[in-house]
């Protein structure tokens, strides 16, 4: 079952005034003058940045993958994209979340757009998570649509609530992965899959 976000109502949602206020609020609880020279745009840069880092709750991930390709010439084996670059944020801080993510799945007659996977990757990714959710949802959504054989989603990613706040430890990657179908039943399949995750990129 795909694992939702609970997304405000438009009626509830502050308005852009509203939340530029918010912003000059916590300039001056961190100790500076949001009427000094260059501070007096930030509020406004924060608010356009925070449309671009959370963009992900504007974008349903169930449509994106929606249109599908049955021409496949009976291709059957795993379909793989490694390395999509992940940015998302962390729900507890609000820091960065930066990492990889490989998403793989095992057709079933129906194939996706290759760039339906990283945009469903996105969707996700921006929206503030805990990396536990963030694996399950991507790998929900692409079996709940595509209802393919099999479905795997690996991270890994460097939280910046850790390495910048706490115990300041940096270099230091959370890997998370969730197997679905053939992935998770089948030992060899699993391995061929981790197998090509850790491959030389080719060329």
């Amino acid at each position: 079952m795909n694992i939702a976000h609970p997304k405000p109502s438009a009626a509830l949602r502050p308005t852009r005034e509203e939340a530029e206020a918010a912003v000059k609020t916590l300039l001056r609880w961190a100790g500076d003058n949001p009427e000094r020279e260059g501070l007096t745009d930030t509020p406004s840069r924060v608010v356009r940045s925070y449309e671009e880092f959370f963009a992900g709750y504007d974008t349903d991930p169930v449509a994106l993958l929606e249109r599908t390709f049955d021409e496949t010439d009976g291709y059957d084996e795993i379909v793989l994209l490694r390395d999509i670059r992940l940015e998302s944020y962390c729900e507890h801080h609000m820091v960065p979340i930066i990492g990889r993510v490989h998403v793989a799945y095992l057709p079933d007659r129906r194939v996706v757009g290759i760039s339906k996977l990283a945009r469903v990757v996105e969707a996700y990714g921006k929206r503030l998570q805990i990396q536990e959710k963030l694996t399950a949802q991507i790998a929900n959504t692409i079996n709940d649509v595509l209802q393919p054989r099999g479905v795997a989603v690996v991270i890994e990613a460097e939280h910046q609530c850790m390495s910048t706040r706490g115990v300041h430890k940096s270099g230091v990657s959370m890997v998370t992965s969730k197997m679905i179908g053939a992935f998770r039943e089948d030992p060899t399949t699993r391995r061929e899959l981790l197998s090509m995750i850790t491959r030389p990129n080719v060329g």
